[in-house]
C-alpha cells in the first residue's frame, strides 16, 4: 500500500493550524468538508456540528462507521481581571503545568481577535519567591493580552468578554526524520490519518468492503462527541491516539489497538480482527489497555447506539501537553485502517 505522506502531512498541518476547542469547530469543519469533496465523496453536516462523509461500498448490506474527533482543547475567558488581564477556564483537560508561557488567541464573538499569553500569576523567578513552585492551577493563571490594557474597561473596549474562546497555539513542527510534535495530535493526527486512507482508496479506485461512514467528531474532548450516530451503522471503528507510557507496549511508531480502557472492554471480535491483520501484514503495533480514557466509540455506546466498537490509533507520547509521534506510526495505522475496511 502506497500512501501520499504528503498530502498525510499537508492536511495535518492545515488543520493543526485552523484553532478548534471543543464547540468552536467551524472553520476547521469548513476545510474538512472540502478535503471530502476534492476526493469525490459525499459530506453532511449533523445538527450538532458533526461531520459525516459517505464512502461507498462493494456490498451494501451493512455499513461501516469510522469516527476521529477534529475538537481540541483550549480555555474560555472567566472573567475579566481589575488589571485586564483575563481568569480562564480550560475547554476539555490541557495540562495546566505545560500552558506556562503558551502563546495563544482570543477570539471575540463580535469577529475579533487578539494574541496573549498564558502565564503564572507569580511568572518572574526575580520578583517571586514561589516563581518555580506556585501549583499551576486555573486560579493561579492567568492570560495576559498582547494590549495595552491596564484596567477591567480597557479590555472590555477591545469587545473580550465572558465565554469568548481562548485558543492555544499547537507549535507543530514535523522533523527530516519523520518526528511529528505538536498540540493536539489528539486527535487531528487520526483526522489526517483517515484522510490519507481516503485518497488511497480514491487514488487506487478501491472500494471498501462495505459502505463506510467517516464520523468526524467536534465534542469528543468534552464527552459527548459521537453519542449520537446514525442508524444504520452497525460497528464503529474509532480512530483516536495510542496511549505510551508506564507499562504500555505502544511507541510512537506503532499502531495501538486498545483491547479496553476506563470506559470498559472493546469488541472481542473487531479487536482479534485488527491484531490477526496487523500480524498478517506485519505491522508494527501494540495491544493495550489504556488507564484514563475514553473515545467517540464510548460515547456511541454510552449513546444507547446498537454496535460493536473497536479503537486504533498511532501512538502518542506525551497526551493533553506538548505532543509526540512519528510517522511510522501514522503509516502503520493507515494501513491497518484500508486493510480492516477493505477485509
Amino acid at each position: 500500500m502506497n500512501f501520499d505522506k504528503q498530502y498525510v502531512l499537508d492536511v495535518l498541518t492545515d488543520i493543526l493550524k485552523t484553532d478548534s476547542p471543543s464547540g468552536f469547530t467551524h472553520s476547521v469543519m469548513q476545510k474538512i468538508e472540502t478535503y471530502a469533496q476534492e476526493l469525490g465523496f459525499a459530506f453532511e453536516m449533523t445538527e450538532k456540528g458533526n461531520g459525516i462523509i459517505m464512502v461507498p461500498g462493494t456490498d451494501n448490506s451493512r455499513t461501516i462507521g469510522v469516527s476521529a474527533h477534529v475538537d481540541t482543547l483550549g480555555a474560555m475567558v472567566r472573567s475579566i481581571k481589575s488589571n485586564g488581564r483575563l481568569a480562564f477556564s480550560r475547554v476539555g483537560g490541557p495540562i495546566l503545568p505545560t500552558l506556562d508561557s503558551e502563546q495563544c488567541t482570543v477570539y471575540t464573538r463580535t469577529n475579533k481577535t487578539y494574541s496573549g499569553t498564558f502565564f503564572s500569576t507569580s511568572p518572574a523567578i526575580h520578583v517571586y519567591n514561589d516563581a518555580a513552585t506556585l501549583e499551576r492551577t486555573e486560579e493561579n493563571m492567568e492570560v495576559i493580552l498582547d494590549e495595552i490594557v491596564k484596567t477591567k474597561e480597557d479590555t472590555e473596549k477591545l469587545e473580550i468578554a465572558n465565554g469568548d474562546y481562548i485558543c492555544i497555539d499547537p507549535k507543530t513542527v514535523i522533523t527530516e526524520n519523520g518526528f511529528i510534535k505538536s498540540r493536539f495530535l489528539d486527535d487531528k493526527l487520526s483526522v489526517a490519518i483517515i484522510f490519507g486512507v481516503l485518497k488511497y482508496l480514491h487514488d487506487e479506485q478501491i472500494l471498501p468492503q462495505y459502505n463506510v461512514k467517516v464520523l468526524i467528531s467536534t465534542f469528543e474532548e468534552v464527552g459527548h462527541g459521537m453519542a449520537y450516530i446514525p442508524n444504520d451503522i452497525s460497528e464503529v471503528l474509532a480512530v483516536d491516539m495510542g496511549c505510551i507510557g508506564k507499562d504500555l507496549a505502544c511507541s510512537e511508531y506503532d499502531v495501538s489497538i486498545c483491547a479496553k480502557d476506563s470506559s470498559g472492554p472493546y469488541d472481542y471480535a473487531m479487536t482479534t480482527k485488527l491484531i490477526e491483520l496487523a500480524k498478517a501484514n506485519d505491522l508494527q503495533y501494540a495491544v493495550d489497555i489504556y488507564p484514563s480514557y475514553s473515545s467517540d466509540a464510548s460515547a456511541a455506546l454510552r449513546g444507547g447506539n446498537n454496535i460493536r466498537a473497536a479503537l486504533i490509533g498511532s501512538g502518542v507520547f506525551a497526551s493533553h501537553g506538548y505532543e509526540r509521534s512519528h510517522y511510522q506510526g501514522v503509516e502503520n495505522s493507515m494501513k491497518l485502517l484500508a486493510l480492516y475496511l477493505t477485509h
